[in-house]
């Protein structure tokens, strides 16, 4: 088996993987993704016990009980960079020996559900609602980096691009699928379902204008009109496609839950958006231990 170089897999004196600082035995097979730092405690207040916790730049995780089945809570940060960095160590924890740096024989499958905040495309889905993305479209090109012919779904990249006009320019979107396993699992009659729209930034990204022009001043427009047998494109935010991409070519399972804080149809924002996301917090810890 080849080594792997020094210079792609760094590792901390004390054997920690770079980024995350974590080794090996730090986490469980089932991990939670937040966005924000903040929201790992969130989380983790509601866990038995927490056995372990470490906190490095953006990303802060906690591993402990939750009703008897060990969890991790990992906060990524924003943006599909910082998922980059993320699965790609999470990976290196579970598959790549770090004393010999190469790749085990046996690979191990991470189930991994992101619990985040995002804004709905559409008027029928109000702020405070739950939304799962079922499928989602990357806007931002650091998946391109990838070889991803394998885990695309490239019709509805072909609709996407010839419904937008995209500006290729840009680079060409991508589509990933959540893990049907996990969509299955979580499916519930109180959750919409949808095609989330994975933008590269905040602002200009998810068209929104304060004094710089827009490259397309419709494409928002074109995105919230966007379809695909019968699923609509529901909501803009800044990780999910990066996980679904990275996940499945890493051999991940993984699904995104949405809490709704704003509606940008209507113009609205959540009078208690931390009601809604702890709505979404107990969701997705009561099914993960389904």
């Amino acid at each position: 088996m080849e080594k792997i170089k020094d210079s792609e897999l760094i590792l901390n004196p004390d054997g920690s993987v770079y980024h995350l600082n974590l080794k090996p035995e730090n986490i469980a097979n089932d991990i939670i993704f937040v966005g924000d730092q903040d929201r790992v405690e969130s989380i983790t207040k509601y866990f038995d016990s927490v056995e372990f916790s470490t906190h490095k730049r953006e990303f802060k995780t906690q591993t402990g009980t939750y009703k008897g089945k060990r969890l991790t809570v990992i906060s990524t940060g924003i943006g599909p960079d910082n998922i980059d960095i993320v699965l790609n160590e999470l990976d290196a924890l579970v598959n790549i020996d770090f004393t010999t740096k190469t790749v085990k024989p046996n690979l191990t499958s991470l189930n991994i559900v992101r619990v985040g905040t995002s804004g709905s495309l559409q008027a029928d889905i109000p702020v405070d609602s739950l939304l799962m993305s079922a499928f989602a479209i990357g806007t931002d090109n650091m998946l391109r980096s990838y070889s991803l012919a394998d885990v695309t779904n490239q019709s509805i990249e072909k609709a996407f691009v010839a419904h937008t006009n995209w500006d290729l320019s840009k680079g060409l979107p991508y589509v990933v699928s959540a893990d049907n396993d996990l969509v299955k699992k979580f499916k519930s009659d109180t959750v919409f379902e949808g095609i989330t729209v994975t933008a590269g930034g905040f602002y200009g990204a998810q068209g929104r204008v304060l004094r710089l022009k827009l490259n397309d001043e419709l494409l928002n427009d074109k995105i919230d009109s966007f379809e695909f047998d019968g699923l609509k494109a529901t909501n803009l935010e800044m990780e999910t496609a990066a996980i679904y991409g990275l996940s499945k070519l890493l051999g991940h399972k993984a699904l995104s839950l949405n809490a709704i804080v704003a509606n940008r149809k209507n113009g609205t924002f959540s009078a208690d958006p931390y009601k809604t996301i702890d709505e979404l917090i107990r969701f997705a810890l009561n099914k993960i231990i389904e």
